[in-house]
């Protein structure tokens, strides 16, 4: 006789069917809709720390965006060593020589073929990293003319400790997405919460011979966040 299912398990047996059939019903939708352009999801990491844990996990949630349904094309672009002036949103100039790389990220942003974005940021004292702070507050130039205007908007967080800030980090950068008339989703079941989480400082990830972020038990909410901006995207293709 076959053992009753847990609470626990029965949904998360549920959560994983749900999803896979929506996104079917998605991705249907967008088969039977008029031909358009390539659904891209670009994927920004904003930690200064380049190919690293935030990259990693950014990398994996990309993937399970890429890999949920035919037509979707994703894009990691890293802020580790460029430099985005964070005083020119407030209307200073830079300095004389100040080296400005904002506009080609800007450019990969606002490309009419990126119909989803996913930030990815390490957690500092409960909060986002200056690079993540300094692109969102530059970002404001596109308000007035509604350049990131529903496009699917995502957010992962990796932190130091279990309970660090992920949270309040991922909430932070979403609001800055819902100014921009961005359309914020959470992970999709059967975590479901309010984005990725993972934990860098967790023993298991440097269990083995090489630290991999992908061992901790929070890298199914990042697969799942790939999945649910990849299902949304594909629903905003098919009209």
């Amino acid at each position: 006789m076959s053992q009753p299912l847990s609470r626990r398990k029965f949904l998360e047996t549920a959560g994983v069917a749900a999803g896979t059939a929506t996104l079917a019903v998605a991705a249907a939708e967008a088969a039977d809709a008029p031909p358009r352009k390539t659904v891209k999801i670009l994927g920004i990491c904003c930690s200064p720390r380049k190919g690293k844990t935030t990259a990693a996990a950014l990398g994996a949630c990309l993937e399970a965006a890429k890999a949920a349904a035919p037509g979707i094309e994703v894009e990691l672009v890293e802020l580790a060593g460029l430099k985005i002036p964070g005083q020119v949103a407030a209307g200073l100039p830079l300095d004389p020589g100040e080296r400005d790389d904002f506009p080609q990220v800007a450019a990969k942003m606002v490309d009419p073929q990126v119909a989803g974005i996913i930030f990815g940021t390490p957690v500092y004292f409960g909060n986002m990293s200056y690079l993540c702070k300094a692109l969102l507050d530059r970002c404001i130039l596109f308000s007035k003319e509604k350049k990131l205007t529903n496009k699917v908007g995502g957010v992962l967080a990796v932190g130091g400790g279990r309970n660090c800030g992920l949270e309040l980090t991922i909430r932070s950068v979403q609001v800055t997405l819902m100014a921009q008339q961005m359309i914020v989703v959470g992970d999709a079941p059967p975590t479901g919460h309010w984005g990725g989480t993972v934990w860098a400082g967790n023993p298991a990830v440097s269990a083995g011979p090489v630290p991999d972020i992908t061992r901790d038990d929070g890298i199914a909410s990042v697969k799942n966040l790939g999945r649910r901006v990849a299902e949304m995207a594909l629903r905003l293709a098919a009209g």
